[in-house]
């Protein structure tokens, strides 16, 4: 790593590694400046800045272009879902050393939602945060006068999984024995309201953590829920 004088300088001034976790998975990041080039005061202590931050997360940034590369790549992209013509929610939840949070981001009008939920008497685990998401993005929907179909994008297969048990015809499952029933009824309730108006409603499983705008902003909501 060099200055513009030419030195060496990996452990002085600002010219020091940083760390981004969530995008490089506790690799160091490596900043590289030309010996010739020159940097202006406010960039250079804008990218110092950066590399003392404490928070591991950063917030991606999501052009609201009609046409953007960098979201048309995208696993979500790739599918035509940032296209699509009703409602696209991501959701997501966490759970860090027992609380818990679920959060979700609402695309094309570029907002979110989040809250706290849970004691230690209704369980814990990322199963429930995960379906509380869910549940607050089709409440955030219902609440909508000219509601419409929706796709819903979650990074949870437990939360599909049993989602699914309840889905389709001739499928009525006690919800005597699940630890989430709280929950799930609600979900279900408005699953129905949703088939009754005849609107199309979608859970798709997308991988996290692979850069999709959508999945991580629901990811910063869920924490700033918990």
């Amino acid at each position: 790593m060099a200055r513009a004088d030419g030195k060496s300088s990996r452990h002085k001034d600002w010219w020091r590694e940083g760390k981004d976790e969530l995008a490089t998975q506790s690799m160091t990041t490596e900043v590289w400046i030309s010996t010739r080039g020159k940097m202006l005061e406010l960039t250079r202590t804008t990218i110092q800045d950066v590399l003392e931050a404490d928070t591991l997360k950063d917030t991606p940034s999501f052009g609201l272009e009609t046409l953007e590369v960098h979201r048309s790549g995208t696993e979500a992209g790739l599918l035509g879902i940032c296209n699509f013509p009703g409602a696209v929610y991501a959701t997501d939840g966490s759970n860090d050393k027992g609380v818990m949070g679920a959060g979700f981001y609402r695309l094309h009008e570029n907002r979110g939602g989040c809250c706290q939920l849970g004691r230690g008497e209704e369980g814990n685990s990322s199963n429930r945060a995960e379906l509380w998401a869910a549940c607050l993005a089709l409440e955030d929907a219902k609440g909508k006068e000219d509601r419409k179909p929706i796709i819903f994008l979650s990074d949870s297969a437990c939360f599909l999984s049993s989602s699914q048990k309840w889905i389709g015809e001739q499928k009525s499952p006690s919800m005597w024995v699940n630890p989430d029933a709280d929950i799930m009824r609600d979900i279900v309730q408005i699953l129905c309201e949703q088939i009754e108006q005849a609107l199309l409603t979608v859970f798709i499983k997308i991988k996290a953590h692979r850069g999709d705008p959508l999945n991580e902003l629901a990811d910063r909501w869920a924490d700033e829920g918990r």
